[in-house]
């Protein structure tokens, strides 16, 4: 059981930087939130029924991990959480105004509530809602609607910082 898991989080561990990069801003709390994430995963391993593809339940557990992190972290102000330099860039050669607009959309993601955070990241990774829905524990229909209120959120904050 334990080579199983190894093998899994050694294919997938991609996914768990992708939740720590988006919620921690600093490198000692990604290092902190990947092993909790790791940690739970090891704990609800042997209840993992494979009813759903192993990223789904990698996303869950470590999403679910993160907002709980995240809302600890709010009641300790001595942390930082999600900047937009922890997004790299694959192209180094864009216009400064695009990477100015990036850096405005990072800095309105982080004011994202934690669910809204799972919810985009989700989306920027090219889920489908059925699948957002399923990793996240709301119905796909709710889905939907949190996505308009995310995109309309985005619009406010970005709007405000221009």
């Amino acid at each position: 059981m334990e080579k199983k898991f190894l093998h899994i989080i050694g294919e997938n561990q991609g996914i768990i930087h992708k939740v720590c990069n988006m919620y921690c801003d600093a490198e000692e709390d990604r290092h902190d939130l990947f092993q909790e994430i790791v940690a739970q995963l090891w704990k609800s391993f042997p209840t993992f029924r494979n009813e759903s593809k192993v990223t789904t339940w990698m996303y869950r557990v470590g999403l679910n991990t993160a907002i709980t992190t995240f809302k600890k972290s709010k009641r300790r102000p001595d942390r930082n959480w999600l900047s937009y330099e922890n997004f790299q860039v694959a192209d180094e050669n864009h216009e400064a105004e695009t990477e100015e607009s990036i850096k405005m959309l990072h800095r309105a993601v982080a004011q994202l509530t934690g669910i809204e955070k799972s919810i985009i990241l989700l989306f920027l990774e090219n889920k489908k809602y059925e699948e957002i829905a399923e990793i996240t524990g709301i119905t796909q229909n709710y889905v939907r609607v949190k996505m308009n209120r995310i995109k309309k959120k985005l619009k406010i904050l970005m709007d405000k910082e221009e």
